[in-house]
């Protein structure tokens, strides 16, 4: 297996899912505190410098590691930034990924541009690596996180109880979500009709 290239970009025709930069960080930050209450879900509390700082520097040991592909969302029409999401917790033995670390600012958010980063990365895992499993987690309490999920085809799996702690010291429930690849053409269809990967 060929490991997912360092500087892989993804495109439809409405969004370009290039590499994590580090000269995004000043536009995502001003991004991150348009909406401060958006990161009580979030690992992080990214409208924070300090915890955006660290959220990089994660974005690139994971990278390096090789386990993790942050990328940078960007509006095509317009080219401004949008947020960010990931293809991650990668296994090229077990032929699967997760896709998550994802967030929108909220100007962007019920445009589409989630729904199109979702394929974009979705498509590459089982149509160019070739994957088995593609999975997403979110916080069990975040329902607009879990019906986009749902809307995009994941299937729910399970919950982990006291899963993960947060920056405001807070348990996290998490609740899991997947697509297979024998279910993809379908989701394809039915989920993502008229979306093209470029």
């Amino acid at each position: 297996m060929i490991p997912i290239p360092e500087h892989l970009t993804l495109e439809t025709d409405k969004v370009i899912l290039r590499p994590l930069s580090d000269t995004d960080y000043d536009e995502m930050l001003r991004l991150a505190r348009l909406d401060p209450e958006m990161w009580y879900y979030f690992s992080l509390n990214l409208s924070d410098p300090a915890q955006l700082t660290q959220w990089f520097t994660l974005a690139a040991a994971d990278k390096k590691a090789g386990t993790r592909r942050p990328f940078t969302i960007i509006e095509k029409s317009s080219g401004r930034i949008c947020g960010s999401s990931s293809m991650g917790n990668i296994s090229y033995h077990d032929l699967r990924l997760e896709i998550g670390w994802s967030w929108l600012a909220k100007e962007f958010r019920s445009s589409g541009i989630n729904r199109h980063a979702k394929f974009a990365m979705m498509n590459h895992a089982f149509e160019q690596l070739h994957f088995e499993r593609v999975e997403f987690k979110t916080d069990v309490e975040n329902a607009r996180a879990r019906k986009g999920l749902e809307n995009v085809g994941g299937i729910e799996e399970g919950v982990l109880r006291s899963h993960m702690t947060m920056w405001n010291n807070r348990r996290r429930t998490s609740i899991f979500y997947s697509v297979l690849k024998n279910e993809w053409p379908t989701v394809k269809q039915k989920q993502f009709a008229g979306i093209i990967a470029i």
